[in-house]
């Protein structure tokens, strides 16, 4: 690399997946330098050798390191892209190298699920958002850094690798976040918009999976363009009536953090969530389906805690309470797109009405 990146910036990227690596290469691309944490030692250096990850040739501006506390002792911007049933863990050990200064845009797509152990869920303590989090507020809760954002979008990592265009979403309480997203990542195919919405946009990312995985089973029984448009129209709906009962609002919906990644998730066979879907409607197992993926699909996760969530707030979601039986063998896929059918879904949308 030589000593012509000297006077780059130092960014740092934990988790190298695929969304990960393609974002660690759109950084490095746009004349940053940067860290790529990967967990695994082996597996570090296997990269750092290869010059490959996640399928994705590394740009050669990007460094490799299995050492954590390397990225925050460099980097003042960082960007963490763990799943997240590993967040937390991740972020309590990267916590006493965080200083007030970082910058931590996240981009997981995935709720933090935490019940204390002397707690118990049941109907008399449900599941509710105390026991539930956002990976912001996770970062907020573990750390001292304040100033913290999101990266939601239609972001498909492979179309990302292949240099075509896209779009993703900075969210931030904070405009200097935001300012700093657009200008590490924005180049001529990758468009940068901004959002202060930050749990609205992260409630986005997380229950659009939730209709992929319902998408892709549609897709698998082969229903046609009809039927799919049919659920993702109405898995929208749902999406809002959730969102809100958890904080969001239903202007971040209806954007490119919400519908826009919506749209990609549910008909693309690039979406992890959409492909699980699709495997189950073919006859796989779920226990099949994970085993088999090198990388998470959170919306299974997901599906589990809204469910929960759901019956908690008091709030009615047909789809996430299908596929959730779907999930744990109490429905067939065959018998659930009957029950969605006949279900009696409201044709008014009275989430716009004026506050």
């Amino acid at each position: 690399m030589g000593s012509k990146n000297t006077s780059k910036e130092i960014v740092g990227v934990i988790g190298a997946g695929s969304f990960g690596t393609a974002v660690a290469n759109i950084l490095a691309e746009n004349e940053s330098q940067v860290i790529l944490y990967v967990r695994d030692p082996e597996k570090t250096k296997t990269i750092t050798k290869e010059r490959v990850s996640s399928g994705q040739k590394l740009h050669e501006n990007i460094e490799v390191t299995n050492n954590l506390e390397e990225i925050p002792s460099k980097c003042e911007v960082i960007f963490p892209m763990v799943p997240s049933a590993n967040f937390r863990d991740m972020v309590i050990k990267l916590a006493p190298h965080l200083r007030p200064y970082h910058v931590l845009i996240h981009g997981t797509k995935g709720f933090d699920l935490f019940v204390p152990k002397q707690q118990k869920i049941t109907s008399n303590n449900p599941l509710t958002r105390e026991h539930v989090k956002t990976i912001s507020e996770v970062i907020k809760e573990e750390t001292s850094v304040l100033r913290v954002g999101c990266l939601a979008g239609p972001n498909l990592a492979r179309e990302l690798d292949q240099r075509k265009p896209a779009a993703t979403v900075v969210a931030s309480h904070f405009d200097e976040v935001i300012k700093t997203g657009q200008r590490l990542l924005k180049n001529d195919r990758f468009m940068i918009y901004g959002s202060r919405d930050l749990i609205g946009i992260e409630l986005c990312g997380i229950l659009k999976n939730i209709i992929a995985v319902g998408a892709g089973t549609i897709a698998g029984m082969d229903l046609g363009e009809n039927a799919k448009s049919l659920f993702i129209s109405r898995g929208l709906v749902e999406m809002v009536y959730i969102g809100k009962a958890l904080g969001g609002n239903a202007q971040a919906f209806l954007g490119l953090a919400g519908v826009g990644d919506l749209i990609a998730t549910c008909t693309s066979n690039l979406s992890r969530n959409f492909t699980v879907g699709y495997r189950l409607a073919k006859g796989e197992t779920l226990n099949e389906i994970i085993d088999s993926m090198e990388e998470v699909a959170e919306g299974v996760k997901t599906i589990n805690i809204v469910n929960q969530l759901a019956e908690s707030y008091k709030v009615r979601c047909p789809i996430t309470e299908t596929l959730y039986k779907i999930i744990h063998d109490e429905m067939t896929i065959q018998e659930a797109h009957g029950y969605l059918m006949n279900f009696p879904f409201r044709a008014e949308i009275d989430f716009l009405d004026a506050q």
